[in-house]
């Protein structure tokens, strides 16, 4: 089974979005540098970053995502981003009305329900967990096994809270890895399990 990542472009003083639900400058380092990052040459990034992101995105076979997201990207249209194969969205709600049945798109409620459909449907692959509030759930479960976090220099004061609302201390180890990009720092910590 693949592991579980819990993954997002994050401010410095921890947030994935600003108080308008905004990523502002966060995903700017995906368009400078002059390392194509995609097929289609639309995101450009350093030659650090691209060795260290490139690899990452092409283990990923399923994102997990709360409604919040879906619903403010329209659920990409029913094609899953950056070429992953399922999304997975936690959600007390179902699919939106006339929304096609065939899309690899699954709503599930309640995290634990989201990772085990997930970790099914990446087999092998990676399960990415998108930072924020169902990311914090997720942590808090004790189902993540690696925090990624590419840190902007940029400080929003407040927003959205990249471990969302996690009440309880989680120590990590690392990290790990540390790669400067172009105005970025790619960090990935492993989780420390508690013990049973």
């Amino acid at each position: 089974m693949g592991k579980v990542v819990m993954y997002s472009s994050v401010s410095v003083d921890g947030f994935v979005a600003d108080e308008n639900d905004q990523p502002g400058p966060l995903f700017d380092w995906l368009s400078n540098g002059d390392v194509p990052l995609d097929e289609n040459g639309a995101l450009k990034v350093s030659r650090a970053s691209y060795d260290h992101t490139r690899p990452y995105w092409d283990q990923i076979g399923v994102t997990i995502v709360g409604r919040r997201v879906f619903d403010m990207t329209d659920g990409w249209d029913g094609t899953p981003p950056g070429g992953i194969d399922h999304v997975v969205v936690v959600t007390h709600r179902p699919a939106p009305e006339g929304w096609d049945p065939g899309a690899p798109f699954h709503f599930v409620d309640g995290v634990e329900a989201a990772v085990a459909e997930a970790q099914e449907l990446a087999g092998d692959r990676t399960v990415e967990v998108a930072a924020g509030d169902v990311g914090g759930q997720v942590l808090a479960a004790g189902l993540v096994d690696e925090v990624r976090m590419d840190v902007v220099p940029v400080v929003f004061g407040s927003g959205r809270r990249f471990f969302g609302s996690v009440h309880a201390q989680h120590l990590l180890e690392g990290p790990d890895v540390v790669v400067q990009g172009n105005r970025v720092l790619h960090l990935r910590y492993r989780v420390r399990r508690r013990p049973s």
